[in-house]
């Protein structure tokens, strides 16, 4: 497992207090609101390092099945990973529908990251 860091904003054009209800609604209703985006914030941040630990690992699949001559797809993984998320959404109280097309967004990506991996190592790329 990769180390642990905390979210960088620095360099990031961000206002985490831009809304436009500012001047529009009670100064308190303001404050919680964006007490509660921050947090969301942080959920996003978590999301993207996420993402990016979770890609790195398909890399490495992707290297082993071009190593191998593997297909990109494996429909029968992905079938199981489908129901097994269904699953954990439904008990995570989240739409279920959200998380499969979430997971089969991701999982269309990495198929295409696999096909760029096998189509350079056919051509004698290097591997790292």
């Amino acid at each position: 497992m990769t180390e642990q860091t905390e979210p960088r904003t620095d360099g990031i054009d961000y206002d985490p207090a831009a809304s436009s209800l500012t001047g529009q609604v009670d100064q308190g209703v303001l404050e919680e609101l964006l007490a509660i985006r921050s947090s969301i914030d942080n959920f996003d941040a978590t999301l993207v390092y996420l993402l990016a630990e979770r890609f790195k690992a398909t890399q490495r699949v992707g290297h082993l099945k071009a190593q191998y001559n593997l297909p990109a797809g494996d429909p029968g993984r992905e079938a199981s990973q489908i129901k097994r998320l269904r699953t954990l959404a439904d008990e995570a109280h989240l739409d279920p529908e959200f998380a499969e097309k979430f997971l089969n967004f991701i999982i269309s990506e990495v198929i295409l990251h696999h096909q760029a991996i096998s189509a350079f190592h056919s051509t004698g790329g290097e591997t790292s």
